[in-house]
């Protein structure tokens, strides 16, 4: 599976007054889109993005462990320490997703509500994991073990309209083993692999296979 990144500049900012709680900053726009051909020629089958926001709903926004970074990570794991927000609520509306984050009081967070008290225009980006498959007309579409590492990071506004790519990370693929997703050398375990004699490769493949378990610890 390959980190997949998507960039929506359709967001607004929201502040809200409860009495005794202060101000509250939420963040509100498109954070997913499917049925459509983004500007890196990748789609999303209404289908699948769909069975996957039921479970990223149900194993994280309804438990409150939606977290979201400030920035665009290269990687799809989530660092507490860059945490800047919650996703709080995420409604279908078409076959888009529209979803409401609130801004934590963590040091990323209040990084970003002085750019929003300053003017600043934030946009979001999902990042995922994914195996893509190009079809007839050259368009990747994402597949089935689509999964959601975030439904949204806080990223500069992209000043492009409605969704676009800010591309696949090059020459590295994922794997999702025991809960984690471990980054995988596909290119260095291959040229192993391939030049072991026929009388080590099955020690080859064993070690390939440790390489891999080294990355989980």
């Amino acid at each position: 599976m390959k980190l997949i990144r998507e960039t929506v500049e359709e967001t607004k900012f929201i502040v809200e007054e409860k009495l005794g709680k202060g101000k509250q900053y939420f963040i509100e726009g498109v954070f997913l889109q499917s049925e459509l051909v983004n500007r890196n020629g990748r789609m999303y089958q209404e289908k699948v993005m769909d069975n996957e926001v039921g479970r990223y709903m149900k194993e994280y926004v309804e438990k409150n462990k939606a977290y979201g970074e400030l920035g665009h990570p290269e990687n799809p794991s989530i660092n507490l320490e860059r945490v800047s927000h919650l996703i709080v609520g995420l409604r279908k509306e078409g076959t888009n997703w529209i979803g409401k984050a609130k801004i934590l009081e963590t040091p990323m967070g209040m990084i970003a509500r002085g750019l929003l008290d300053g003017g600043a225009n934030l946009g979001v980006s999902s990042r995922a994991m994914g195996s893509l498959k190009t079809n007839n007309e050259g368009i990747q579409v994402v597949q089935d073990d689509f999964m959601l590492a975030t439904a949204a990071d806080i990223v500069a506004d992209p000043s492009a309209p409605d969704a676009f790519v800010r591309g696949i990370m090059e020459g590295k693929e994922w794997a999702f083993v025991d809960g984690k997703f471990v980054e995988k050398n596909i290119d260095e375990v291959k040229r192993h692999v391939r030049s072991a004699s026929s009388k080590n490769l099955e020690e080859a493949k064993i070690r390939a296979f440790q390489y891999f378990l080294s990355k989980i610890s």
